[in-house]
């Protein structure tokens, strides 16, 4: 029913149309188009970030508001006309269409090879099917795609055909096209539309847009030439058909793919010229659903010959951190695959205060908006609009409901997350969560997961490289760091005398430097552990910054550690870890790479996951300080070698 309301609201249209002179059709089509910038504002907000992104740099705010209004006018005047003409004779078609440039028609016809027309959307395309403009001697044919609504995909089609152009519907496969071409005739494909995940991924006005290779794939198979055409708007009811130079795409210099961005670069040649006509209520460049990340297209990306990754504009990608340093180390890999998804791609974090040192030392983000501490959400998301960065997508990497609020109060258009607390409504784009069948998964593979559903390769061995920078460690007398805290709660800390204990029989059999390390919350903690070794060490617990953490850890030949942010922090940076584990699961947060050792002794109520233990410790005070000491021995001694990763002790 639906379809049939459609199509007789069309045909009432269509008879409007055909009632009023062409004049007076063309001029009540941009009253029309007017109006329709006003009350769409959606396909308004639509055309204006497409001019932007196209535009953006040339012309001023101004000019592209005005060119906005002007588009809908021209559009509007331009399909009334085309509804008009037609019914109308050809002669008094031609009558309003002058040409440039189709005076090389017949040369190339000549050739015997046919001619494909590279056909965009701009000014009254309809007059190309309504005339036999395009050139003497030769038989026109166009490549179709059906409408949805049969109704009107049959009288759309009977109304094309009058002229004589022959149809190819694109769903019947490309042999037939393939052989009229063979034959010397012409055809017209269109080219400038989102091509989807088949396309070939190249600049359109300097931005990565898919991209169909129809035109270059069939002058490769048949030689014909690529000719651009388009037309122009000139005036009330008059237009202008300019034909390009001809591109031998498939057969000559250029390959498939080449030769489809070069084609971009005339078809934004020819939309420059007259801008208002081009077809900008289109979402050309268009964020794909699900795999926006372009790491596992078949056709990839390609440039035009001179065309640099450098020029071409960046797809802004914001990723929002997570509020603790352990889980920022272990989504490393997936913000690294992430940014090698697509060689546009440019990557921001929204951090926490605390953080922001953290991830401005991470290679693969481009820039760090740090949330003050004590912003809040209304003030995030002011922070992510002030930037001044109009971001394609927005990531989150916590499961909380307030990261969501902060990205989708800042008009991100695609914002992507596990559907975590309450907040299913404020994502475009939901990953699904791993099936709780099958073994414990490590929470780096948690955030993988994020990226990988997002087209990214992370199965390159590189994801969890350490981050780079100068390690002092192993120059020099051996210094071991300590880290006895963990902030998530007492349930997590190896009891202090044990460090002390294990780690002063050390410091004396083999002389090495302690350091202690912490957040300020834990100074007490610090303290008592210092008076435990007699002093000789050097207490550092709640007076480094992050970045000073990090340097101060690359100076450590072995760090000792409860499951703490601090200890995915040295993981990271390439320091062999002794990480001592019991209420929490080394499986899902051990540290991550090689040469590091998990101490845990498992016990009937492990893991639990509390912050105190509600019982008697027993998981911790399982762990002796004769294990842990001979574990940072062997880390210092290199007695361990390769075969040290992750290893558990005890039951």
């Amino acid at each position: 029913m639906s379809h049939r309301f459609t199509y007789f609201v069309y045909r009432v249209v269509e008879l409007m149309s055909r009632a009023l002179p062409l004049g007076l059709g063309w001029r009540v089509g941009r009253v029309v188009g007017r109006l329709g910038c006003v009350f769409f504002p959606g396909y308004r907000r639509l055309v204006r970030g497409n001019l932007e992104v196209a535009l953006g740099a040339d012309r001023s705010g101004a000019e592209l508001d005005w060119l906005t209004r002007e588009h809908f006018a021209t559009l509007a005047a331009n399909v009334v006309s085309s509804l008009k003409i037609s019914y109308m004779e050809e002669g008094a078609i031609l009558a309003r269409l002058e040409t440039r440039g189709m005076e090389k028609i017949p040369g190339l016809l000549e050739e015997g090879k046919g001619i494909i027309y590279a056909l965009c959307h701009m000014g009254n395309w309809e007059v190309l099917a309504q005339t036999g403009i395009l050139g003497p001697g030769a038989k026109p044919a166009s490549l179709y795609q059906a409408l949805a609504n049969p109704f009107l995909n049959e009288h759309v089609l009977r109304r094309r055909s009058r002229s004589g152009c022959r149809l190819f519907d694109r769903q019947e496969g490309f042999a037939a096209p393939a052989g009229w071409l063979r034959e010397g005739h012409a055809l017209g494909i269109l080219v400038d539309q989102h091509a989807g995940d088949g396309g070939v991924w190249c600049p359109f006005f300097g931005r990565l847009a898919s991209t169909t290779n129809l035109a270059a794939l069939l002058s490769r198979r048949t030689g014909a030439p690529v000719v651009p055409l388009w037309v122009e708007t000139v005036g009330p009811a008059r237009w202008r058909l300019v034909c390009g130079d001809a591109l031998v795409g498939g057969r000559g210099e250029l390959g498939v793919d080449e030769a489809t961005a070069r084609l971009n670069q005339v078809l934004e040649e020819g939309i420059r010229r007259s801008p208002a006509d081009w077809f900008w209520v289109h979402n050309r460049w268009k964020t794909p659903n699900p795999d926006f990340l372009l790491a596992r297209y078949k056709r990839g990306v390609t440039l035009a010959p001179g065309q640099v990754m450098e020029n071409v504009q960046r797809f802004e990608i914001l990723i929002r951190s997570s509020n603790w340093l352990g889980d920022a180390c272990m989504a490393v890999p997936a913000v690294r695959a992430i940014r090698r998804g697509r060689p546009d791609a440019r990557v921001t974090v929204l951090s926490p205060e605390k953080l922001g040192g953290f991830w401005a030392g991470v290679a693969e983000v481009d820039e760090v908006l740090v949330l003050p501490s004590g912003v809040g959400v209304l003030g995030a998301a002011r922070v992510v609009r002030g930037s001044g960065t109009r971001y394609d997508a927005a990531i989150l990497l916590p499961n909380s409901l307030r990261s969501a609020l902060e990205v989708w109060l800042a008009r991100i258009p695609r914002v992507v997350g596990y559907a975590g607390h309450y907040r299913r409504w404020l994502l475009d784009q939901i990953i699904p969560a791993k099936k709780r069948i099958g073994p414990t998964e490590h929470q780096v593979r948690h955030y993988l997961r994020i990226a990988w559903r997002l087209g990214a390769d992370v199965e390159d061995g590189s994801l969890q490289d350490p981050l780079p920078g100068v390690r002092a460690g192993g120059q020099g007398k051996r210094r071991v760091g300590i880290c006895a805290g963990a902030e998530y709660g007492s349930a997590k800390r190896w009891p202090v005398a044990g460090f002390a204990q294990a780690m002063g029989e050390l410091r004396a059999e083999l002389g090495v430097e302690l350091v202690l390390f912490g957040a300020p919350g834990e100074v007490a903690l610090g303290e008592e552990l210092a008076g435990l070794l007699g002093g000789g060490c050097e207490n550092r617990v709640g007076q480094t910054s992050l970045a000073q953490l990090m340097e101060e850890l690359r100076g450590c030949d072995v760090l000792l550690s409860n499951d703490t942010g601090t200890m995915h922090l040295a993981a990271l940076l390439g320091v062999p870890v002794v990480a001592l584990f019991g209420s929490t699961e080394p499986s899902w947060t051990g540290p991550l790479g090689k040469g590091h050792t998990v101490i845990r002794e498992h016990v009937e109520c492990s893991p639990c996951f509390l912050r105190s233990c509600p019982l008697d410790f027993r998981c911790m005070k399982a762990i002796t300080p004769e294990q842990v000491r001979e574990a940072v021995r062997r880390k210092l001694l290199g007695s361990e070698g390769e075969a040290s990763e992750a290893a558990v002790s005890g039951g």
